[in-house]
């Protein structure tokens, strides 16, 4: 692909998904605002911050706008991250924000990809494993436990969090599970972003023991397909190292890197 065609999409992306802001905002959830800056709170665990650009903002005035948001989760007790990407302005925001205490977590990819050819037959699944949309408490907690294996860390937020984007909008998310008998063996959602050309991927963490078995392309295709028959034509994920390489084998396209920075009291 183009440089042109990667800086089109890269366009899109901050046009039309940035600042990420939830929408509708499910009860419990606060959006605030602060010059440039949008602060998410009560969505999960630790508080979000996220922006389009900051207004052109440098030196002491960016150095002001960094540490009101710090003082403000410090004095809550609460964790937050702010979403830095690699091509956000000024050049040198990380400094600033590792000098206020903000710590830069693992990078993760976006990747940017086509629904329509994406959206084409779904691979072939191992034998006794199905894929179904599910939104009930007790499948939330299915999904929270098959991550937490994955991950060997609590993942329980994700009941709450889902659950309240269910509660406020259930036709702006789908949740599907890969399972084999009564386990969870692959759990992904995908948010369909109103007022946008995007749905976005989220999750697909894959159970160790069923991994390169077809399962996570099958759960990308399925949910191109949801995407396709609502009318949206880009579909965007916030790629690890593992999925990238998947996904831009099956067409995704990187366009840009983005970094968590987490300040926790």
């Amino acid at each position: 692909m183009t440089d042109l065609k990667v800086a089109a999409l890269l366009e899109a992306h901050d046009q039309q998904l940035r600042p990420d802001v939830p929408d509708p905002v499910a009860p419990g959830v606060t959006v605030e605002r602060d010059g440039p800056l949008v602060r998410v709170r009560g969505l999960g665990p630790a508080g979000f911050l996220t922006y389009r650009d900051l207004d052109g903002l440098t030196g002491a005035e960016l150095d002001a706008l960094i540490l009101r948001q710090r003082d403000l989760f410090a004095a809550a007790g609460e964790e937050v991250e702010w979403k830095h990407y690699s091509h956000d302005e000024p050049a040198d925001l990380p400094d600033r924000l590792r000098a206020a205490g903000f710590v830069p977590q693992d990078p993760e990819t976006v990747v940017i990809g086509p629904v329509a050819p994406l959206a084409g037959p779904l691979p072939v699944l191992p034998d006794g494993v199905r894929l179904r949309e599910v939104s009930a408490h007790a499948d939330l907690e299915r999904i929270a436990a098959m991550e937490a294996e994955v991950w060997q860390e609590d993942r329980s937020h994700l009941v709450t969090g889902l659950a309240k984007e269910i509660e406020a909008d259930p036709q702006a998310i789908t949740i599907v599970v890969a399972e084999a008998g009564d386990t969870v063996v692959c759990a992904g959602w995908v948010r369909f972003i109103a007022g946008t050309a995007f749905a976005t991927l989220w999750g697909g963490s894959t159970l160790p023991q069923w991994r390169r078995q077809g399962i996570y392309r099958a759960m990308v295709a399925y949910r191109a397909r949801l995407a396709h028959a609502r009318g949206f034509t880009l579909l965007q994920v916030d790629a690890s190292p593992d999925s990238r390489p998947i996904l831009e084998r099956l067409g995704f396209v990187a366009v840009t890197t983005t970094t968590p920075y987490v300040y926790t009291p």
